[in-house]
């Protein structure tokens, strides 16, 4: 892949008969800081600045043309997420979200507790009682997360579109940093805490019990992992106090508390964006939280937000495709 100045990235993966990318440079690897330096060099120098500057206007979000296509998947090469605004064909029904996903190899939808019948989530307040439990159906603020974070560890979301069918009458803006910035503060600050976060017991959900019977059991994993094959770095975090195990140990503390301050206002890695009716997000789940919102009573004018999980990554965006590759 070439960056915005025309460098190739001088990161190589050998691949061997089987897929698997062994040896060569990996930047995620804590004992191969010359690779991270120059990942992380380009990363930062290439890095979007503003949410203008990874908007893309499209005519059908359906059916893109190949430049449009083109266009959002170099954003979300760089930043790992897009924001697309229709300025031709509404989105009618879901099934032009479903037709977005496929353009980008997004075809595995995660099928969670509280979607539709067809995978994906109408995100809504909803009369009172009905998902009380679930901030997502609130008007409140939801905090810093990553989709799907109490997923088993085969069923990870990779990616999701989020697109706007209405917006609330004030407030419900989203704020979302690209979860490969938030590694590089971190390992900056401190590699040990980028070691501490991999551990597989990291970071504990416990098991969610609606009325007395159990609908998932709990969850331990890692915050930050690779893949085994394509070398791309996954994260899985919730910056909730309720509910969340985290590991006791000195170290995590500190690795916790210093994510926490990354994610803190005024940060100049974090976007920030007010979604508008015809515009949405597609991204490799990127960390993400939503300010409160008011809806109008008066004119029925509600936040009504479509969300469509998946457990594919955005083609094109694995570093196995974006890094040059040796026999």
């Amino acid at each position: 892949m070439n960056n915005r100045r025309g460098q190739e990235y001088p990161v190589t993966w050998q691949v061997t008969a089987n897929g698997a990318r062994e040896g060569g440079m990996n930047p995620f690897r804590l004992d191969d800081d010359k690779a991270y330096r120059q990942w992380r060099d380009h990363k930062l120098a290439d890095r979007p600045a503003s949410v203008e500057e990874i908007t893309v206007p499209i005519f059908d979000a359906g059916s893109l043309t190949a430049g449009e296509r083109d266009a959002i998947l170099s954003r979300c090469r760089l930043a790992n997420a897009a924001v697309y605004q229709i300025n031709g064909r509404p989105v009618a029904d879901k099934g032009a979200l479903v037709a977005l996903g496929q353009q980008f190899g997004l075809c595995h939808l995660d099928n969670n507790l509280r979607s539709d019948e067809d995978c994906i989530t109408s995100l809504r307040v909803t009369p009172r009682g009905e998902h009380k439990e679930y901030i997502p159906y609130t008007s409140g603020r939801m905090n810093w997360h990553t989709d799907g974070y109490y997923n088993r560890l085969d069923q990870l979301v990779r990616s999701f579109i989020i697109h706007c069918v209405s917006s609330a009458q004030t407030g419900g803006e989203n704020r979302f940093m690209d979860h490969e910035i938030a590694y590089i503060l971190l390992r900056d600050e401190e590699p040990a805490y980028i070691a501490a976060l991999m551990e597989p017991d990291v970071m504990t959900i416990p098991e969610n019990i609606h009325q007395g019977a159990e609908i998932r059991p709990a969850q331990s994993g890692p915050v930050f992992s690779v893949h085994p094959v394509t070398g791309t770095l996954y994260m899985r975090y919730t910056a909730r106090t309720r509910s969340i195990v985290w590991k006791q140990d000195s170290v995590t503390q500190e690795a916790v508390a210093c994510l926490s301050g990354i994610l803190s206002p005024g940060s100049p890695y974090v976007y920030e964006h007010r979604l508008q009716p015809g515009q949405g997000i597609i991204s490799n789940n990127v960390l993400h939280c939503r300010g409160s919102f008011t809806d109008d009573a008066d004119t029925g004018r509600k936040r009504h937000l479509y969300r469509a999980r998946y457990w594919d990554r955005i083609r094109g965006t694995e570093y196995c495709d974006m890094f040059q590759e040796v026999a």
